[in-house]
């Protein structure tokens, strides 16, 4: 069994930063970082979900 990558919270702050401060769009983002877009937008979700 492959075991699952984990991203650091200041890979996942940054990679959120290029979407909501730099324009990037979620899939450009995701791919030029080799990462899902589908995860990146889950990352988005957790950030902008209130505490």
């Amino acid at each position: 069994m492959t075991k699952r990558k984990q991203y650091s919270k200041e890979f996942k702050l940054d990679t959120i930063s290029l979407v909501l401060d730099q324009g990037y769009t979620r899939s450009r983002a995701a791919s030029s970082l080799g990462i899902n877009a589908n995860m990146l937008r889950r990352w988005i979700q957790e950030r902008n979900r209130p505490k």
